[in-house]
């Protein structure tokens, strides 16, 4: 398999990794408009070569859309236009409006939406890593819209990296990536602001972290230039999940204030529950 790669940062240049490692791809173009994202693509080994966007998709069998979405959405109707039997797909974490472009675009069969639901809070070639996606989900979005033979060709690279698959319309996910991933990343970008804004010690900060911090803060680091177009695409189901999210912090913050302890058990202990999904 020859594939494509447009956008060669964590989730691009881990998937070219580890497809090539299981033997998935023979040869892989990159596609980068960063020349030192470029460059380090090279040097990693996650591409064979850099070439153009009209090159690239001459030359492979798969596309792989791996930029941030609001990229990804502006040069999807491009590709169809140049694609003839190749299979293009995308990786991205909303799906109804990358959908709605190329809607009503005659190659529209050609396109597979997805969503593996992998990642870390590093971005470009650096981040890129080997087995990342192992044992995770990873969703197939609209799949009806799609012709039969370009799903079946994604469902075999999902199988190849070892991710189950689930199946949804595009609106439906991005209702439940809302309350899974999106709002975690606000929360926590939020924590860093409350903690730099009330903490002006930074070698507090550092020396007092520990795992219960770090780990709930982590997100802080994702680049917002990926996370920006997610929420702008996503944002009246995010402000649905906020707005619960709010209602929520506002039931511990009365707890405190009126010395509700028993009440604020009530709370944590309901909040336990999701240990039976979580474990």
């Amino acid at each position: 398999m020859r594939i494509t790669i447009i956008g060669t940062g964590l989730i691009g240049g881990s998937l070219s990794l580890t497809l090539r490692e299981k033997g998935w791809i023979t040869f892989a173009v990159g596609v980068e408009n960063n020349p030192t994202h470029a460059s380090k693509a090279l040097e990693l080994k996650l591409v064979d070569e850099i070439a153009d966007l009209t090159t690239a998709i001459a030359k492979t069998d798969l596309i792989i859309l791996s930029t941030p979405i609001n990229a990804a959405e502006a040069m999807l109707p491009q590709i169809l236009d140049q694609v003839t039997d190749q299979v293009v797909m995308d990786v991205g974490s909303t799906k109804k409006i990358i959908c709605e472009s190329v809607a009503h675009h005659p190659k529209r069969g050609r396109f597979v939406a997805t969503h593996p639901m992998w990642g870390t809070e590093y971005s470009g070639p650096d981040a890129a890593m080997k087995a990342a996606f192992a044992n995770k989900a990873t969703v197939i979005c609209s799949r009806e819209e799609s012709d039969q033979d370009a799903v079946e060709k994604v469902e075999a690279l999902y199988s190849a990296l070892g991710m189950h698959i689930l199946y949804m319309k595009a609106d439906d996910h991005d209702v439940h990536v809302a309350y899974v991933s999106h709002i975690s990343h606000i929360t926590s970008f939020a924590l860093a602001n409350t903690v730099l804004e009330k903490e002006r010690e930074e070698d507090a900060i550092f020396e007092l972290a520990s795992g219960g911090f770090e780990s709930t803060v982590r997100l802080a680091k994702s680049n917002p230039a990926m996370w920006v177009p997610i929420f702008m695409q996503n944002r009246d189901n995010v402000l649905d999940v906020l707005n619960e999210h709010i209602a929520q912090l506002r039931k511990f913050k009365a707890c405190l204030e009126k010395e509700n302890y028993d009440y604020l058990q009530e709370l944590i202990e309901n909040a336990n529950g999701i240990k039976r999904i979580l474990r």
